[in-house]
């Protein structure tokens, strides 16, 4: 098996969508962390389009299997998600809030993010897949 890691938003989008390296790298993979926001995001986005409920089904299954869980945030990861908004602020280089939430956890839990995002290149600190 491989590592555990975080994924975000568009990185379920793809496998839910069946792109093969993704489905691959789902099916190896140790442990994914849906971090908090990425759940509600999804969750959001579902409520906004047509197949809501279907969706809902299908990510509700996604959740139920032992190799996922949810990631919530605690008091570690305030002040993670502080010490990255005031480098990005610093640097000039701001990336989406959620975004910042999302590499606040995989930072403070030392785990690589899955994600297609390349601003966050701009948290040197973050491991990505």
């Amino acid at each position: 098996m491989e590592v555990s890691f975080l994924i975000d938003t568009n990185r379920y989008s793809d496998f839910v969508r069946n792109v093969p390296e993704v489905v691959e790298r789902f099916v190896s993979a140790r442990e994914i962390l849906v971090p908090f926001i990425v759940a509600a995001e999804l969750r959001g986005g579902f409520l906004a389009g047509v197949q809501a409920k279907h969706n809902e089904v299908v990510f509700d299954e996604f959740l139920s299997n032992r190799h996922v869980g949810i990631l919530f945030a605690d008091n570690g990861t305030i002040r993670t998600y502080a010490s990255i908004y005031a480098e990005l602020r610093k640097n000039g280089t701001p990336i989406p809030v959620n975004d910042m939430w999302i590499a606040a956890l995989a930072v403070q839990h030392s785990l690589p993010l899955y994600t297609r995002d390349q601003h966050f290149d701009n948290i040197p600190q973050l491991s990505r897949i």
